[in-house]
């Protein structure tokens, strides 16, 4: 009879149906469950690698564009050195010339003023003799002054002696004084020179050490920015990677309109009125 009764239970369908549905949904919430978990450790995942590789990215871009700038900054400073350098040994290849020249000029300057100090030297000796003499033998051979000089008393040669002799002294002065300059004067660029041979042997020094140095470093810099262009590909294609699995977890895992939330509740309603639905079938709800 329960057979009979069942078989004629127009409603035997439709519960089989609703049953199934529920089940269904069931079913579905636990896989939606499932994805939700695996969606929000891939989406935290994700997450953390793009950001990390974001940083990374803006962090070796920033050094390799630091690292260009100091390269060019090396480069520009190496080759004012350079410049600076090479200028020194051009001012110092025309110190010396000019120092050769002035050396060569006030030696020959202090030479002729020596041989002409002795020349003239010799020349007062030979004149103070001579009229020494001539004194004498005037003075024994004229006892009286001619008498053509009966207006003015006699002199002798005294006179025309002192102005020559004391021409030639002044000479003698003038070339002494001339010899005793240019050797102040030679012994004055003398010392200038080897001071200014001093100070540019210590620029030059300081110059050249500063060029190695900037040299070691720019090549130093120059391998590290070729490495940190090889992390920059290398995390740039990692970042990429990650965006684009972002791209595909993006439709499955990414809200879009309802949130999961409120799919779970419509689905938690959606079941329970089935639910409801069922027993009114069964006739639990029924007077």
């Amino acid at each position: 009879m329960l057979a009979v009764r069942a078989s004629e239970d127009p409603f035997v369908k439709v519960k089989k149906m609703i049953k199934d549905l529920i089940v269904k949904l069931l079913e579905e919430a636990n896989e939606e469950a499932t994805h939700k978990g695996w969606c929000d450790t891939d989406l935290a995942t994700n997450e953390h690698t793009r950001k990390e590789k974001t940083e990374a990215v803006e962090s070796l871009t920033a050094e390799i564009e630091e690292l260009e700038a100091s390269i060019a900054k090396g480069t520009e400073d190496i080759t004012l050195l350079s410049q600076q350098v090479a200028e020194l040994a051009t001012a110092v290849k025309e110190a010396t010339e000019l120092r050769e020249a002035e050396k060569e000029k006030n030696a020959e300057t202090i030479s002729d003023a020596q041989e002409a100090q002795t020349a003239v030297a010799q020349a007062l000796t030979v004149l103070k003799e001579f009229y020494a003499k001539a004194s004498k033998a005037t003075a024994f051979a004229q006892q009286e002054p001619p008498p053509v000089f009966d207006d003015e008393p006699y002199q002798g040669m005294g006179a025309e002696s002192g102005g020559i002799v004391g021409m030639l002294e002044v000479i003698e002065s003038d070339f002494a004084r001339l010899q005793a300059e240019t050797k102040a004067n030679e012994a004055s660029a003398a010392k200038e020179y080897e001071q200014f041979m001093n100070d540019s042997e210590i620029d030059k020094t300081k110059k050249t050490s500063d060029i190695e140095h900037k040299e070691a470093k720019k090549q130093d810099e120059a391998h590290l920015l070729e490495s940190k262009k090889v992390d920059l590909v290398g995390t740039q294609k990692e970042l990429d990677a990650a965006l684009h699995y972002f791209d595909k977890l993006k439709p499955s895992c990414v809200d879009s309109g309802v949130s999961y939330a409120d799919r779970v509740a419509r689905r938690e309603a959606e079941i329970d009125s089935l639910k409801e639905a069922l027993k009114v079938l069964n006739g639990e709800d029924l007077a």
